[in-house]
């Protein structure tokens, strides 16, 4: 089937809407028609060249839409249904997913660095040469390809752009609150990096009842946005990871419980890290360069058994955290549908980067 889709012709290159060619979906694969998709800063770093990508390519991984074809053997869709996405399929075999740790899988990592779907072998082309995937979703599209257990229903009354956060932002954030750290009520959290995905953390501290939840930043105005999504305290950036996290811990009456970075800069890693009290641990979502190096006092490690955690799209199970994450947004304690803060056309994608690093917007969405 013919599609229009925003394909990011080289590293560093332009972003060029097209007409694409779309195969139907083999086995265990399902062809969804979108509704929106979330412009996430992972998908900048395919642009930039901070994680290499095989181009050109369709980019995007935060989608949802409606399952519109469904390839044989598929079990868990049927045709109409409504779906969030995510990108990380799992195999359900491999000793990561026998460890039940399905964020980890060894099958799904190497497939997605091929620029294809799970066999390697991209769905999409233009004028019969290959267009390559990004995480297997390829969201800035009007329809993807994708496998079966990217696709998890969602109930027809949530709305798409909120349902297409969900698929990374959102569980990429909360899920470290919730599964990665753990955090329970009266525990002390500051946030460090308040973009959509550490707005999407705030608020799941916020939930789980947190005190204090100090945002940090450094751009005044999101810190004015964090305090009204509810964070208790704000710190702006001071200029050093050593004065930000004395300030934090000034904040915080001596240090955090868990301090969650989402910048993926090591200067505010080393932050979060220096933010901790006794047994306290620095959850580290952002993604860094390759070659980024962390320096810690590591001392402190044994004497106060401070922890570094590393935490792969919150530590999500699809299948339980995006219904957990939208029931709570239906009943209201976890305001999803106010971090979109832009809605665009599709032939729009480039501006939706452009609005993510003026630092005006929450999260922007291509309206599909």
């Amino acid at each position: 089937m013919r599609i229009r889709g925003a394909v990011l012709e080289q590293t560093g290159g332009p972003i060029t809407v097209c007409e694409l060619e779309l195969a139907s979906p083999g086995p265990e694969e399902v062809l969804v028609r979108l509704g929106a998709s979330g412009v996430c800063h992972s998908d900048y770093n395919a642009v930039d060249g901070t994680s290499e990508t095989r181009c050109p390519a369709v980019l995007g991984h935060e989608g949802a839409g409606v399952v519109e074809v469904v390839g044989d053997g598929v079990r868990r869709v049927t045709v109409g249904d409504h779906v969030a996405l995510s990108w990380t399929p799992w195999c359900g075999t491999c000793e990561e997913c026998e460890r039940d740790l399905p964020q980890l899988c060894s099958t799904v990592w190497p497939a997605m660095s091929t620029g294809g779907l799970m066999d390697g072998k991209p769905r999409l082309s233009r004028d019969g040469e290959p267009i390559f995937h990004y995480s297997f979703l390829s969201t800035f599209a009007e329809a993807c390809v994708v496998p079966e257990r990217s696709c998890v229903p969602i109930a027809p009354d949530i709305p798409f752009d909120v349902a297409a956060l969900v698929g990374c932002a959102v569980s990429t954030g909360a899920g470290a609150v919730w599964r990665t750290a753990g955090v329970q009520a009266g525990e002390r959290v500051a946030i460090v990096g308040c973009g959509g995905v550490g707005l999407s953390a705030l608020m799941a501290a916020v939930e789980v009842g947190a005190d204090p939840v100090v945002a940090v930043d450094a751009a005044p105005q999101k810190l004015d946005v964090a305090r009204s999504f509810g964070a208790t305290d704000a710190v702006e950036w001071q200029g050093s990871a050593e004065a930000t996290a004395e300030a934090v811990r000034d904040a915080s009456s001596g240090g955090v419980d868990y301090a969650i970075e989402a910048t993926g800069r090591p200067e505010a890693m080393q932050a979060a890290f220096l933010s901790t009290r006794t047994r306290g641990a620095a959850v580290l979502i952002g993604i860094p360069r390759p070659d980024a190096m962390l320096s810690l006092p590591a001392i402190t490690i044994p004497r106060m058994e401070r922890r570094v955690l590393g935490s792969v799209y919150g530590s999500t199970k699809p299948e339980r955290d995006f219904p957990h994450a939208l029931d709570l947004y239906r009943q209201g304690r976890l305001p999803l549908d106010r971090l979109v803060s832009h809605r665009l056309p599709l032939e729009e994608a480039e501006r939706g980067f452009e609005l993510m690093h003026s630092g005006d917007a929450l999260r922007v969405v291509l309206e599909l």
